[in-house]
C-alpha cells in the first residue's frame, strides 16, 4: 500500500513535540534568581507545609488556627514569588511576578487579619 504524504508529515510534527515547560511566559524577561536551587525548593516546601498543616487544623475545626495559618502561607507565598524562579514555582506562577506577589500578598494579610479579629465562639 503507498504511503501517502500527509501521513508522513503528521507523524514527522509528533516526534519533534516542544518540551513541556513550567516556566512562565510573563516573566520570561526576568533575570534568573540569586538563590541557590535547593534553597528555592526549600521555601517552596515549606509553602507546601503550611498549607497541609492549615488543612488539618481545618479538619480538626480549629478554624482560626487553620485560617491565620493559611494567610500567612500566601504572605510567605509573597515571598517565594519574588525571590524564586517561576519554573521552580511552577504552577503557584500565573500571572506576572508582581501580579502575584500583590495578590497573594493581599489576600493572605486579610485572611490573617480575620483571623486576628474574630473573637473565638462562646467566650
Amino acid at each position: 500500500m503507498p504511503r501517502r504524504p500527509a501521513q508522513g508529515r503528521a507523524r514527522a510534527q509528533a516526534k519533534v513535540a516542544p518540551p513541556v515547560s513550567l516556566a512562565n511566559p510573563h516573566d520570561a524577561h526576568l533575570k534568573p534568581s540569586a538563590l541557590p536551587p535547593a534553597l528555592q525548593w526549600l521555601a517552596i516546601g515549606l509553602f507546601v507545609v503550611a498549607v497541609v498543616v492549615s488543612g488539618f487544623y481545618a479538619v480538626f475545626e480549629h478554624w482560626r488556627r487553620a485560617t491565620l495559618l493559611l494567610g500567612g502561607a500566601l504572605v510567605w507565598l509573597t515571598v517565594v514569588r519574588l525571590t524564586c524562579d517561576s519554573s521552580r514555582v511552577g504552577v503557584l506562577a500565573v500571572r506576572s511576578r508582581r501580579f502575584d506577589a500583590w495578590f497573594t500578598g493581599i489576600l493572605g494579610a486579610a485572611m490573617a487579619f480575620l483571623a486576628f479579629s474574630i473573637d473565638a465562639l462562646g467566650s
